[in-house]
């Protein structure tokens, strides 16, 4: 997408929460490759910066490090105040506690929009919410999941700590959107991988019960490479006329959860895996669902007929929008990326 198609130009200042995250060194390398000059980027300590401070390197860009809390109502001001895009990639991480999640999510993002609201210089706020956040009860078998899609109503009913706190924080910025003016844009990414983050991800299988349940089968998985999303981000921040909208992040070419699990074993590590098919698996869900219902909570609702809509009915995925309407291109194909996530996942061993 080129420059004249964006809402700022190289030398307003934009900030990144959330910067020593996953994402957020990606995302920073994203905008220096444009030429970007003035960057913040907010960090809640001084642990893990190394990788900041290598990305930064490699430009002659002011590159800012401020440490804060967006707890701190203070911080946030201080941040926002010269800022003219936001990138809001920081959540606190709550584990598996509503509560928790909620408040780690939540109100870091509420004061940062009242932050921005005393701004003079915010042009958009970007939001990074994620898949966690649809619900795909209702679609069909094969049925494609994209940005029209229904959001889940009832998090709480899936035992999912962090889709409700997405779903939270995304309805909060909404919110400040259409009652304050805040011009947002929601991006919500797929599953992201890449060196740096070591899990299978949980659309594969579990191995929770000491051997590794293999639940997808022949399932497409949705999967995004760590730079491919921070480019979506980044893109989401600049171009112009998408105020209000949503754009998921998805990669082309996705292997199906059988062939992932066999290159991760090939690759890898060899491990003893068992196939559950979808018909025993959806029963599994629903008998574990009702139990934990009997027994008030006693066995927590982990599993449950929502989440395995979400996570292991067959589904197809669509990033044409931000295809369409970013100028989106996979910066990393996916057989490399996967060769670098493997690798990575290798030395880990």
């Amino acid at each position: 997408m080129p420059a004249e198609n964006w809402i700022i130009d190289k030398s307003e200042q934009v900030l990144i929460t959330g910067a020593t995250g996953f994402i957020g060194p990606s995302v920073l390398e994203m905008l220096l490759n444009r030429g970007f000059t003035n960057i913040c980027c907010l960090v809640r300590s001084n642990r893990n910066l190394q990788i900041l401070h290598q990305v930064a390197n490699t430009s002659k860009a002011d590159v800012a490090l401020i440490q804060g809390n967006l707890f701190s109502q203070d911080d946030c001001i201080n941040a926002t105040r010269d800022a003219a895009v936001v990138y809001h990639l920081a959540i606190g991480s709550g584990g598996k506690s509503f509560p928790n999640s909620f408040l780690n999510a939540v109100i870091p993002t509420r004061n940062l929009l009242e932050a921005c609201l005393l701004s003079k210089s915010l042009k958009r706020f970007v939001n990074v919410s994620s898949f966690a956040v649809y619900s795909n009860q209702a679609n069909r078998y094969w049925r494609l999941l994209d940005e029209s899609c229904p959001i889940e109503e009832h998090p709480e009913l899936r035992g999912d700590a962090y889709g409700f706190a997405k779903l939270k924080q995304d309805q909060l910025v909404i919110d400040y959107g259409n009652k304050c003016g805040i011009p947002y844009v929601l991006v919500r990414p797929s599953y992201v991988y890449g060196p740096g983050k070591e899990a299978i991800p949980g659309r594969v299988g579990i191995d929770t019960f000491g051997i590794f349940m293999h639940l997808g089968g022949s399932n497409k998985i949705a999967l995004t490479y760590v730079d491919n999303c921070a480019e979506a981000i980044v893109l989401a921040g600049l171009v112009k006329g998408i105020e209000g909208e949503t754009f998921n992040i998805v990669d082309d070419d996705l292997p199906s959860s059988r062939q992932f699990l066999s290159l991760y074993k090939n690759h890898v590590k060899r491990f003893k895996s068992i196939y559950i098919p979808h018909a025993i698996s959806y029963v599994l869900c629903y008998f574990w669902e009702k139990y934990a219902h009997i027994s008030n909570n006693q066995l927590p609702p982990v599993f449950s007929r929502k989440e395995w809509h979400a996570y292991w009915k067959k589904t197809s995925y669509s990033n044409e929008k931000i295809k369409n309407r970013l100028g989106w291109q996979m910066k990393v194909p996916t057989k490399e990326a996967l060769q670098k996530y493997f690798d990575y996942c290798r030395t880990r061993e």
